[in-house]
Formats: C-alpha cells, structure tokens, sequence
C-alpha cells in the first residue's frame, strides 16, 4: 500500500530502492539510472512510495509508475 510523502520518515532515509516491474523495459540502464535519480530526488511527486522500516532508519521504495515516466519525460 503507498504512503504519503511523510517529512519526518524522510529525514531518517537510509536507502533506496526503484522498482520497474513491466514499465521501462524498453529503457537502457542509464535511462533508467537517470530517471531513478530523478524519482528519488523528488519523492512527494511519485505515484506510488513507501517508507519500509529497516534496522537503521527507512528505505524509501519508489514503485515506478505510467504517470512518473510521463511526468518526467514532459520536464526533460
């Protein structure tokens, strides 16, 4: 279930994770680094976060979405 971008969650992020499932398949891997970069850099516009607790702090785990490639790709 995604969360709602949360400030606080936030400030205690220790990693990272993008997942594509079907969506960006035609992508090359720096496209996809790329638009990783992007996605984290502005969390509260993503489609789908979650903030998963881990020993140390959270992991922010983007699921990445038609609308957040349509997002960014109109930005570029």
């Amino acid at each position: 279930m995604a969360d709602k971008f949360d400030p606080y969650r936030e400030s205690l992020v220790v990693e990272e994770k993008t997942i594509w499932s079907d969506i960006g398949m035609e992508l090359n891997d720096q496209q996809r680094t790329n638009l990783t970069r992007k996605l984290h850099a502005d969390p509260a516009a993503c489609g789908n976060l979650e903030y998963i607790r881990v020993h140390t702090g959270f992991c922010r785990q983007i699921t990445v979405t038609l609308e957040d490639l349509g997002r960014l790709n109109s930005t570029s």
